[in-house]
């Protein structure tokens, strides 16, 4: 064997360390879903989009509502990681843009509101 030349065997038996994941939300038609205007790396990851579903109010422990209302970024940051998908970090939620994470909050905003809001609001924008 050349000791210049890499042994071919050695490199099989090596992970690929440069493979990137892009990682998306489920659904990009579902209205919970917002496709990121700067994608959110974590580690070889690549997160483009991000689906929340409506909580239960156990995953609002530990938070003011009146906190989530007025889209404290505390607040998103502790209950983001509990509703999203795929599931984000705090470290996470702090390092969305901060037009995401507005756009995030809006989303989550229309969770708390009731079916007959959500239905007033709809007939008046069509």
């Amino acid at each position: 064997m050349n000791p210049m030349q890499p042994d071919p065997a050695a490199n099989d038996s090596q992970a690929d360390t440069s493979a990137v994941a892009t990682i998306a939300a489920p659904d990009q038609d579902d209205p919970a879903t917002h496709t990121l205007d700067t994608p959110l790396v974590r580690g070889n990851q690549t997160i483009t989009s991000i689906t929340l579903r409506k909580p239960k109010s156990g995953e609002l422990r530990g938070v003011s509502l009146s906190d989530l209302v007025s889209l404290d970024v505390v607040a998103l940051s502790k209950v983001l990681p509990r509703i999203s998908s795929p599931m984000l970090t705090e470290a996470d939620v702090a390092g969305i843009d901060p037009a995401d994470l507005v756009q995030l909050g809006g989303i989550f905003a229309g969770f708390l509101m009731p079916k007959a809001v959500k239905s007033r609001l709809a007939s008046q924008t069509a």
